[in-house]
């Protein structure tokens, strides 16, 4: 049993809640964001839309085994782009059969998986690039602080305590896991080289599963401490960062606490995008802030460690 932290959990689970267009409570500061660029890029009627439905099941192919503990986008894209053609018809059958039908995009990924599966990396890219990577750093925060709690649970009272501990839907109990509504058993034997836990913020508060062998079985929970995951987060006394950063540059970066564009700060700040830009570059050079392309604009993100340094408590 291993703990992975996985981009295309969260791009399938953000995608459906978009879709959805429910304005889930948990998640609104960051829908309200996100919708206007999904729309605008025209992605809601793209790959995602006929792959993702609004519920139930979504092909396996999308969520690759992890092969470590937090692989980069880019390593899960590599993966699907080599799913075999059998495995993407397999899958899209299996989508056809829930769905009634396929989409046009679907009907000639099934016709040519490897000629296709490219588009549809490109799109999840564009997709991540709009509406995670400018929030990963705070995302990843909420995954990893869930994994070293659970890994803690399972050094000190056992899988027992763990799994009884995860979600109301599981319990361990006769050396067996056991899952209500999941009809399929599955012995030790077909599990391969174990059960693969990942954590989400995006889930909802039901569980996924991904039972593709020879890959390890997949199970998808949310992640503890989502409730606070858009919060403002409070920031320490400026004053010392000023003295460090300088006036401008700590400004914007305490205004960072939603993505931003060059022109959007200058509004916020009254600041020439002129000077805005030479800050930011500056500030991205030294690791605290990330920039995103979306469409013609940049987005501009605090770090992990631009987020510590503001949040830092000063004497």
């Amino acid at each position: 049993m291993r703990f992975a932290v996985s981009p295309m959990w969260e791009v399938v689970s953000g995608f459906r809640l978009l879709r959805s267009g429910s304005a889930h409570p948990v998640h609104l500061p960051w829908t309200r964001q996100v919708r206007p660029r999904i729309a605008a890029a025209g992605l809601e009627g793209g790959w995602l839309s006929e792959l993702v439905p609004v519920s139930g099941y979504a092909p396996d192919f999308l969520n690759p085994a992890p092969k470590g503990p937090g692989p980069a986008l880019a390593e899960e894209l590599a993966a699907i782009t080599a799913t075999p053609a059998d495995r993407v018809r397999h899958d899209l059958d299996h989508l056809r059969y829930h769905q009634g039908r396929l989409g046009p995009r679907l009907q000639a990924l099934y016709a040519q998986p490897h000629a296709r599966l490219g588009q549809v990396a490109q799109e999840i890219e564009t997709y991540w690039n709009l509406a995670l990577a400018p929030y990963w750093a705070r995302v990843q925060g909420v995954l990893d602080a869930d994994v070293f709690h659970r890994t803690r649970q399972f050094a000190e009272h056992g899988a027992a305590h763990l799994f009884n501990h995860l979600h109301p839907s599981v319990s361990w109990d006769d050396n067996a896991l056991r899952l209500v509504r999941r009809q399929r058993t599955l012995s030790r034997d077909t599990a391969g080289s174990g059960l693969l836990l990942v954590p989400s913020v995006f889930k909802g508060p039901g569980l996924s599963t991904r039972v593709a062998p020879p890959d390890p079985p997949q199970l998808a929970y949310p992640a503890r401490g989502t409730g606070s995951l858009w919060h403002p987060r409070a920031t320490a006394a400026t004053a010392a960062l000023t003295a460090v950063l300088g006036r401008t540059r700590t400004l914007l970066l305490t205004e960072l606490h939603t993505p931003a564009s060059t022109t959007e700060l200058a509004d916020r700040t009254r600041l020439s995008p002129a000077r805005v830009s030479q800050c930011l570059t500056a500030l991205r050079d030294a690791g605290l802030v990330s920039a995103h392309r979306a469409g013609r604009r940049v987005l501009y993100a605090r770090t992990a460690v631009g987020e510590a340094l503001l949040t830092a408590t000063t004497p």
